[in-house]
């Protein structure tokens, strides 16, 4: 029987909309400011001015590194880059693919542990991009995101431990870096799989440690084969 109160979409962990709206307002201003809607004629440039303020930058990074200082307000690149996106197709598809796996991932940890998976795989794919790459900027959130896919990979490695289907746990990943391949080799590409792949390891360690059971869990799993 069809419940005529159930909500048209599924509720998502207000933890997962805590990080995605900022996202989408963001873009939306962008959007507004580059066809002219308000802001005038400087609002052109608000996507490059977000952009030239909360890139993470290998090589501003380096040279903060070499000289052994630290300003907040560059260490708050590592966090704040994820929010901004160089197009709307750009914001679009990583949007989908935090909703997506935000829900999943959000209806099994703990709203922390959301926020650490999410911001930790961004943060290790900025460290990972910096050592590969120079001046081009990483922004976006693919690097969280794909911490996210981590997660749900190590969340259906459990479910299926013991199985002999362990395998599937991983074909979300597979999938989309074969996708990124194809459209790399046909549109061309940077460096960025460098941290999307480095996000995914660290969505799935640190999974292991802010998932309930925690290494126990791991440990009982593993003796399991």
């Amino acid at each position: 029987m069809q419940d005529h109160n159930a909500p048209p979409l599924n509720p998502l962990p207000p933890v997962v909309w805590a990080i995605a709206l900022p996202m989408i307002a963001l873009e939306i201003v962008l959007q507004i400011g580059a066809a002219g809607i308000a802001g005038g004629p400087d609002a052109v440039g608000w996507r490059l001015e977000a952009i030239t303020k909360v890139a993470f930058i290998p090589d501003l990074w380096r040279e903060m590194w070499t000289l052994g200082q630290f300003p907040p307000e560059h260490m708050l690149r590592f966090v704040a880059y994820p929010f901004v996106h160089g197009n709307m197709t750009h914001a679009a598809f990583a949007v989908v693919i935090l909703l997506a796996l935000g829900k999943f991932t959000g209806e099994v940890l703990r709203f922390w542990a959301v926020l650490v998976v999410f911001f930790g795989a961004a943060i290790a794919g900025a460290l990972a991009y910096g050592l590969v790459a120079t001046r081009v900027p990483l922004i976006g959130a693919y690097p969280g995101d794909y911490g996210l896919v981590g997660a749900f990979t190590y969340l259906m490695w459990l479910r299926l431990a013991g199985s002999g289907r362990e395998y599937r746990a991983f074909s979300m990943i597979g999938l989309l870096l074969v996708a990124q391949l194809v459209f790399g080799v046909l549109f061309g590409g940077g460096l960025d799989w460098v941290a999307d792949l480095a996000g995914f390891a660290a969505g799935f360690v640190l999974t292991i440690l802010v998932v309930p059971g925690g290494i126990p869990r791991l440990m009982d799993r593993l003796r399991q084969r």
